[in-house]
């Protein structure tokens, strides 16, 4: 039997701690998307994966998020940034 949970919304408490995971190749570049993004927003930032052949690294991005709309906000504008090529 498959289930489909497309259609289900996301149950989450406000305010709460979400992870953002950011793919790009500098990351230099990304660390500074994340500061122009977020701005003076206490958060942590971590190292994550890089590729195999080394072209693209990950970090994991920590903060409190006080709703959805800040959630979703959030992720499309790290998402614009030319420095991020992904946002999980």
């Amino acid at each position: 039997m498959k289930i489909d949970l497309s259609k289900e919304k996301l149950q989450l408490e406000y305010p709460c701690e979400w992870l953002y995971k950011l793919i790009g190749a500098d990351e230099k570049a990304i660390r500074a998307a994340i500061t122009k993004t977020i701005n003076d927003r206490s958060h942590t930032i971590s190292n994550s994966n890089k590729s195999s052949k080394g072209k693209y690294k990950s970090l994991n991005l920590s903060l409190t998020v006080e709703s959805d709309e800040d959630r979703t906000g959030l992720f499309h504008a790290l998402k614009k940034h030319p420095a991020i090529k992904m946002v999980l």
